[in-house]
């Protein structure tokens, strides 16, 4: 509409029709599947689970749950939906009215009262970007009062009656009419809020402190949750559950790849510029496999899961710590190694949920210990010519040490491994180039390889690794 009406006779004469929020949904959902749109940009590997029930539940004009553990964009989906609203929707332009009105269906008593005794033509149209018209709030610590309403007693005072309309405060929800509510983490809502989403659910109206709001609510709700909480009895009830249409399952990535793809999306990070950082695929697929390995650790809790927030934040640990390298030893580019994988504690530790009775009283850092070395032991074994390790095992027991660190200038790499050169070359499938920071990393990937595999041991002492028979 390239001129938007501002008073209600414009309106009406512009053909502008009142839609609900599910049906505006449902036409502009079809609008893009027509045209062939990607759906939900950003979103990496949904295209043939997740992506199709969202689809057919917005068409039911579903309510939906998206289930699933923490760091499977369920946020994101929910958030993604708003695309799909109008661009623009007019509303009453009342001030102290609590909701955006629709002009041609008013709700609370003062805006049917302004339409019954204003000309249209001096009825004022404001226009309600589709941005503004999406809420979300996680359950913890959430009151009744912040999503349903409450009574405002600063109007009780100035004389209201606590039976009229006037008196209330409305919440998120009813200020949500012609919008989109989401809730996060629902089974650690409050069971009085649950029974007032109920209610909303099932009749579209409001209750509050036994005072009905007797209006039909427009509002699409959202809700997610992980399942060993969802599923968990008492935590949400029967009913709430029984009236929300769809229930959507979410998934951590299926291939390795895909983890990699949304990681680097994710992470944002720019590894050109002035300090550049060359990142080997093996060190993002050890990266990204430390996530996986962690999700089928027995020390980590399942039922809590792994975020795909762990990948990110140690892609970024692993890049700022090669960068760091670069800039005081002067390497351009700089180059990931194993070392650098030393300071993931930072951003690792508290991330990880411990299987209490898995873990047998091991520390956060052990698990992540055992993990990082089960990733790198399987990125190895997918590289490796196993043909050549015997041959660089005979090398180490020939009394053979070499010492690495993060801080280790690349160019020491060549010196260090000059006995051995063929036998590196034999041992894995990694094309290590003619850049010494590239080939450092990729000697570095190849003890840790030998060690993972305890075909030779290491010690560590201040900040560097020796690795000998």
């Amino acid at each position: 509409m390239s001129h938007r009406p501002t008073t209600l006779n414009e309106l009406r004469a512009s053909g502008w029709q009142s839609k609900s929020v599910k049906h505006e949904l449902r036409d502009n959902y079809l609008k893009a599947l027509k045209g062939g749109e990607t759906l939900f940009p950003g979103i990496v590997g949904y295209e043939d689970t997740v992506v199709p029930e969202v689809s057919i539940a917005v068409l039911a004009g579903h309510d939906m749950l998206f289930l699933g553990e923490k760091g499977q964009a369920k946020s994101r989906l929910m958030r993604s939906l708003v695309r799909f609203l109008d661009e623009y929707v007019p509303y009453l332009d009342l001030p102290g009215c609590p909701v955006h009105e629709d002009p041609f269906a008013p709700l609370t008593r003062a805006a049917k009262e302004h339409l019954r005794n204003t000309p249209d033509e001096q009825v004022r149209i404001a226009w309600w970007h589709r941005d503004e018209r999406y809420a979300e709030r996680l359950a913890p610590g959430t009151k009744f009062a912040d999503v349903i309403g409450e009574i405002d007693p600063a109007k009780l005072a100035a004389g209201t009656s606590m039976s009229a309309e006037d008196a209330l405060h409305f919440g998120l929800i009813p200020r949500m009419h012609r919008g989109i509510f989401a809730m996060n983490e629902i089974p650690e809502l409050d069971e009085l809020i649950q029974v007032g989403l109920f209610n909303i659910l099932e009749e579209r109206d409001v209750q509050i402190r036994g005072y009905p709001i007797q209006f039909d609510l427009d509002v699409l709700i959202l809700f997610s949750a992980n399942p060993s909480t969802f599923n968990r009895s008492g935590k949400v009830i029967p009913q709430l559950k029984d009236r929300i249409g769809s229930l959507i399952q979410t998934h951590y990535p299926r291939e390795r790849a895909l983890g990699i793809e949304i990681m680097e999306q994710e992470a944002g990070l720019d590894t050109g510029g002035a300090f550049p950082v060359f990142v080997p695929y093996f060190m993002k697929e050890i990266i990204e496999q430390i996530s996986v390995s962690a999700r089928k650790s027995k020390y980590v809790d399942h039922a809590s899961g792994v975020s795909a927030r762990f990948s990110i934040a140690n892609y970024r640990t692993m890049i700022s710590s090669a960068r760091h390298r670069g800039v005081r030893l002067g390497e351009e580019p700089a180059v990931p190694r194993i070392s650098d994988l030393g300071h993931l504690p930072t951003s690792s530790l508290g991330k990880l949920e411990l299987d209490l009775m898995g873990s047998h009283q091991m520390g956060e850092r052990q698990v992540l210990e055992a993990i990082i070395a089960d990733a790198i032991r399987t990125v190895f074994e997918e590289y490796v010519d196993k043909h050549g390790l015997d041959e660089i095992s005979d090398v180490f027991s020939k009394g053979v040490k070499i010492e690495v660190g993060d801080m280790l200038p690349s160019a020491e790499y060549a010196k260090r491994l000059k006995r051995v050169p063929k036998a590196w070359e034999k041992a894995f499938e990694v094309n290590s180039g003619a850049s010494d920071a590239v080939r450092a990393s990729c000697a570095e990937f190849v003890l840790a390889g030998l060690y993972a595999s305890d075909r030779i041991s290491r010690a560590t002492r201040h900040g560097r690794m020796t690795y000998e028979t």
